[in-house]
């Protein structure tokens, strides 16, 4: 056999995620979350003007200098050009709150490839959501920035800014937003979260792309209309309805674009079905019963963990088997 042949018949073996096909690589896959992304920053940057980018640019750029630092101290080959450290920054940066100092983006993002990717082998090692693992560290860590007050400034000249968000607005004192609000965005919070319809389009190219599987969001969004709608119906929350609890905080957000990391998520349709249903139900649990007005961090984490006794519950079936 000469050489061209062994080219060719070279097997090549590696950790997950493994590509089917070539025009689903890594790389290819990023750039349909960063397209995806634009009407989410769009949006964030209507809203909350150089704040928001400041957030995305501080975050991006950390998690890339932070990936070639952690790599190279493992002494791997490095994986910047995957982009898949970029998008990283990206989403935590769109899930921090505008007003947030600098090092807060910072230490979420060296904790978020640090602790949530390099750790554990790298891209398709990590059990958990790498931006989800930075924001819950600053989150417990930074917890007067994090919180409710966090996301208000009343020196700003941005007017969303000296209110409180819906969530936070309803939680606290019962005021409602209206659903108009929540759908075109002119509220305050995360900047990613701040557009429901933003969400929307770029989770339906995702799905229209087969970048993402459409199993979890519809999960997500199908459990959550049930429990809301019972919750409505049954007077737990009054006022809030199951509209309310689709469009307001990072819901969307995390349905379309943290829910779905391939990584973190089960293999099977059934299974990641089954995921994001779960992941609907921890949020519902969360807003209903906890202190927190928002659930999706912790309900994506807590999936995460479950994700290889789902892969082990709904199992790939073999070949021809009935």
């Amino acid at each position: 056999m000469d050489n061209t042949e062994n080219k060719k018949s070279k097997l090549v073996v590696s950790h997950s995620p493994h590509v089917i096909s070539l025009s689903l690589s890594t790389r290819i896959m990023m750039t349909d979350v960063m397209i995806a992304l634009l009407p989410v920053i769009s949006m964030a940057y209507y809203v909350f003007g150089w704040l928001a980018i400041k957030q995305i640019l501080i975050s991006a750029g950390t998690c890339l200098v932070s990936e070639f630092i952690f790599v190279g101290m493992r002494k791997k080959s490095l994986t910047l050009t995957d982009f898949s450290a970029l998008i990283t920054g990206v989403i935590l940066g769109l899930s921090l709150p505008a007003p947030a100092p600098w090092y807060i983006a910072v230490v979420a993002s060296v904790t978020a490839i640090g602790l949530g990717k390099v750790i554990f082998g790298g891209l398709g090692m990590n059990i958990f959501n790498p931006a989800m693992v930075g924001r819950a560290f600053v989150m417990i860590a930074f917890a007067s920035v994090m919180a409710a007050s966090g996301y208000i400034d009343k020196s700003m000249s941005i007017d969303v800014m000296t209110m409180a968000t819906p969530l936070n607005a309803f939680k606290q004192s019962g005021i409602l937003t209206s659903c108009s609000d929540l759908i075109f965005g002119s509220i305050n919070g995360s900047p990613g979260e701040v557009s429901g319809i933003a969400c929307i389009l770029g989770g339906v190219y995702l799905c229209l792309r087969k970048t993402v599987s459409w199993q979890i969001p519809a999960g997500v969004i199908f459990s959550v209309l049930i429990l809301g709608y019972l919750a409505q119906i049954s007077g737990i929350q009054t006022g809030w309805t199951v509209l309310h609890q689709i469009f307001s905080g990072s819901l969307l957000f995390g349905a379309f674009f943290i829910a779905t990391d391939p990584v973190t998520s089960p293999l099977t349709p059934k299974g990641k079905f089954i995921f994001g249903a779960g992941v609907g139900i921890l949020i519902i649990i969360i807003r209903l019963f906890s202190g927190y007005p928002e659930g999706v961090m912790f309900a994506v984490l807590l999936m995460n963990s479950l994700t290889p006794l789902i892969n082990r519950w709904v199992k790939h079936r073999t070949m021809g088997e009935l």
